[in-house]
């Protein structure tokens, strides 16, 4: 149940607090004076989508705040929130925070929350009615959604759209599979041809980049010849000298021992320059001097280059890419193996989805009857006594073709409120106050079926006046007996039955519009409801008349 809500910086709300009771609290007041600005905060709280706009001129950001109380019978809420990580004590305090930048920030009993799990504790708490589901019931797409609800057939609906996505994954790949065994042999030739070319370059890693090397080296072949024999003569004219002085130091140590280390290091430094010297004339030896193998590494090199053109833009590349072709060779090949399989499987999958989607439909046909006449119920106690409703399937059994991820069925409301006339789709025949009293006779099913304390109407009275009024104010006035319900309204008989009645109204103080919600006792009541029906002329009689209603309403 809702027992406090707090809304700061919204639209034209300053700082408001309002403290709810158990049974029917109706809000009244002039069009504009700021009754939907409620709704925008039910709907921020339920984690829906929200405006920087809506944030009052001036301030930094809005925050609204509503404390619930969860009974006894609405345990498995409370075991949600634990599940989630959230502390309760059979209150559960919800609160979001929404910037001049346009983000939010969620928050359940004081620890941040996202906004998912906001909206789905929203759901378990409470129901919201409003014109915009109007435009749902005309909408054959939405009925589904009811028939579901009501049935609790979410879940089952749920598991049956993995099922149809599987069956989809499963069905694109067979097409995938089918339309390659189709361009299989010429595939297969293509492929054929890349493999068997990049086997027959007999490929090295890094090979492109070894050649570039040895190439430059052939090149420089005269260059390298000729810099080189230079260097080992020099070196070779100054090995005898270089020996002299090994022979004299080593004399010179046997004479002064101290001599001895120096002696050692030149002797080690002319042996190292003799094996330098012999490295140098192998590394002359070794230079090629035949042009023919410089034609063999550009050859070479123009081999690589043109599979790198094809598959590259590296070597490495081209061996993975052949690596590849290979492996999808080996695929085709086994192609008609896989696709037999898959046929199979296929074929198993639609069986088992045309059963889920029979299953689903059996039941939603079943659950359909029983809403069908319940509503018929519901709307002869809304003074639509001879009203015809129905629902009506497409379709009688199901088929692949007709098959979606909600299943095969796309059922339609059909009402008549005229005897003798013929039912037709409600978006086609319905009038605006048909519609609120079909909207309201379901929206109490959902809310015992929901099992939600609190149930939320928005100007649900659209389009009646009367007879029709009072019907509407009964029905709501009974499901306030065992929900708590708050409703918005501009009827007088539907605020005659309220157990609290506020007044919304704005003013201006200090150049700046201010919306107001204030409890209203009984003469002030008396008085907004004689308003409510004679605007500013109410007369005694009005005021009776008021009188008279609240005492037999309440």
């Amino acid at each position: 149940m809702l027992c406090e809500l707090h809304i700061s910086n919204l639209a034209l709300i300053e700082n408001l607090s309002l403290n709810f009771a158990n049974g029917l609290s109706v809000l009244t007041g002039e069009t504009g004076a700021g009754k939907s600005i409620i709704l925008q905060a039910i709907h921020l709280l339920s984690g829906g989508k929200g405006s920087s706009s809506w944030v009052r001129s001036g301030a930094e950001s809005t925050a609204i705040e509503a404390l619930f109380e969860v009974s006894g019978d609405h345990e498995q809420v409370v075991e949600k929130l634990k599940e989630q990580g959230f502390d309760t004590e059979g209150t559960i305090i919800i609160k979001r925070i929404l910037s001049q930048n346009g983000r939010s920030r969620f928050y359940i009993n004081g620890s941040p929350a996202t906004a998912k799990i906001t909206g789905e504790l929203a759901e378990d708490l409470f129901s919201v009615a409003s014109q915009h589901d109007h435009q749902q019931l005309l909408s054959s797409r939405y009925h589904l959604d009811f028939i579901d609800a009501v049935g609790g057939l979410w879940p089952q609906r749920l598991a049956f759209a993995g099922q149809y996505d599987r069956w989809q994954s499963q069905k694109n790949e067979f097409e995938n599979l089918r339309k390659k065994e189709m361009e299989k042999e010429q595939r297969k030739d293509f492929l054929s041809f890349q493999v068997r070319e990049i086997i027959d370059a007999r490929l090295v890693p890094d090979e492109d980049g070894k050649l570039a090397m040895e190439k430059q080296r052939l090149k420089s072949a005269g260059d390298l010849n000729r810099l080189g024999r230079k260097s080992y003569s020099l070196l070779y004219d100054a090995s005898d000298p270089m020996a002299q002085v090994r022979k004299n130091l080593g004399q010179m140590a046997e004479f002064d021992a101290t001599v001895a280390p120096l002696s050692e290091e030149i002797a080690g430094l002319t042996y190292q320059l003799e094996e330098k010297m012999m490295a140098l004339r192998d590394y002359l030896d070794s230079i090629p001097d035949n042009p023919q193998d410089l034609d063999a590494v550009m050859a070479r090199l123009d081999v690589l280059q043109q599979l790198k053109r094809k598959y590259g833009p590296e070597l490495s590349d081209v061996i993975t890419h052949g690596s590849n072709a290979a492996r999808e060779l080996e695929e085709l090949e086994a192609l008609d193996v896989r696709l037999e399989t898959l046929e199979k499987e296929l074929k198993k999958i639609e069986k088992e989805l045309l059963q889920a989607a029979g299953t689903l439909s059996r039941a939603r046909r079943q659950t359909a009857a029983t809403l069908a006449e319940t509503i018929r119920g519901e709307l002869h106690s809304l003074c639509l006594e001879r009203a015809i409703f129905q629902i009506t399937f497409a379709e009688d059994e199901p088929s692949l073709s007709a098959l979606g991820r909600t299943g095969a069925d796309k059922p339609v409301f059909m009402f008549s409120a005229n005897p003798g006339e013929p039912v037709k789709p409600i978006a086609q025949i319905a009038s605006g106050g048909e519609l609120s009293r079909l909207l309201l006779a379901l929206k109490c099913m959902l809310a015992r079926k929901d099992q939600v304390e609190t149930v939320i109407f928005d100007e649900v009275d659209t389009g009646i006046s009367g007879k029709a009024a009072e019907s509407v104010a009964r029905k709501i006035k009974e499901l306030a007996s065992h929900h708590q319900v708050i409703c918005i309204t501009h009827l007088a008989q539907i605020a005659s039955c309220a157990h609290d009645h506020y007044r919304v109204s704005k003013h201006v103080s200090n150049d700046r519009t201010h919306t107001d919600i204030v409890r209203l006792d009984e003469p002030e009541k008396v008085m907004e409801l004689a308003g409510m029906l004679d605007g500013d002329s109410v007369t005694p009689q009005t005021l009776a008349y008021v009188t008279e209603l609240i005492n037999r309403n309440q």
